[in-house]
């Protein structure tokens, strides 16, 4: 499979300085002394087709408020740092199949430049293979996984973040497969949050969900797909439920190939300041003359560096 490449940068991607090496080498080079947050862009249509081919003049980029001169713009595909968290708790007995053909199906779209690590979370949240660039160790940690117990899904995405910490890629993601709320958490709703915000991982998350199986779990605790939708979005990516598990396949696939058809947004802020405050980032879109109901993504900001 052949994927476009971006060329080297310095980049500082929401909040990490990665060096020019980071990115594979394009036929060409650009030289760029200034430090760069960059910020990937997903663009759909009214029918929720991807659209590609935009130019830069069609975007438009704020931090906190201010626009920004958008200093690099490509639509190339960046080597990818994944971590894939599946539910194995009690509910998922006889939908493990279905989970093993998404994860299968998603592992399909990665390139050999990526790596990937593999956490289940039932009772408490394991990680079963670090990263690797080796598909066939994940489905094969996939063939033996068993369910049962409760679901500490915040535990998981707690651990999936702590992770990609060592992930060798600065464009890095979370795929969530599960099929209902958090009840078996140590940690809160309002603290995964704040580690989310924190972090420059985007999230996704696909699965049927069953929330009223957990009739009983408090506000603070439960992470069905309210929460997680709002910590997807957040990072500029997004939930999508499935009527039935034969479905979740067609979307995991569906997911790995909107990582790889996301524009590229670099811009050295205007605000230089080393104060570890929050940046807000809004990207607007002037739509070309035939194309209505554009949607983009994007992360909504990013963590300055600190003295």
């Amino acid at each position: 499979m052949h994927h476009r490449r971006l060329p080297g940068l310095l980049f500082f991607f929401a909040g990490v300085l990665f060096p020019s090496q980071a990115f594979p080498q394009s036929d060409y080079r650009l030289q760029v002394d200034s430090t760069l947050v960059v910020i990937p862009v997903s663009v759909t249509d009214a029918s929720n087709h991807f659209v590609l081919n935009l130019g830069r003049d069609r975007f438009s980029l704020f931090e906190d408020g201010t626009r920004q001169r958008i200093s690099q713009f490509a639509d190339e595909d960046a080597p990818l740092s994944i971590g894939i968290l599946v539910d194995v708790s009690g509910s998922m007995a006889g939908k493990l199949a279905i989970s093993q053909g998404a994860v299968t199906e998603f592992l399909k779209t990665m390139n050999p430049q990526d790596e990937a690590f593999l956490i289940e979370f039932s009772d408490h949240a394991q990680l079963v293979s670090g990263f690797t660039s080796d598909v066939n160790v994940i489905k094969e940690k996939m063939n033996t996984v068993q369910s049962g117990g409760l679901t500490a899904l915040l535990d998981a995405v707690h651990l999936g973040l702590s992770e990609m910490k060592s992930a060798r890629n600065p464009r890095k993601a979370l795929l969530i497969l599960s099929d209902g709320g958090d009840n078996n958490s140590r940690y809160s709703a309002a603290e995964i949050k704040q580690v989310v915000r924190q972090a420059d991982v985007q999230i996704y998350c696909m699965g049927v969900f069953e929330t009223s199986l957990f009739p009983r779990l408090s506000t603070a605790e439960v992470s069905g797909p309210a929460l997680l939708s709002e910590i997807s979005e957040q990072t500029g990516g997004r939930v999508f439920p499935a009527r039935s598990f034969g479905a979740l396949p067609g979307i995991a696939r569906r997911i790995g190939v909107e990582l790889r058809n996301q524009y590229i947004l670099a811009y050295a802020p205007s605000n230089s300041a080393k104060d570890g405050a929050f940046r807000r980032v809004e990207v607007k879109l002037e739509a070309p003359d035939g194309l209505s109901g554009l949607k983009a993504r994007w992360r909504t900001g990013y963590y300055a560096p600190a003295q």
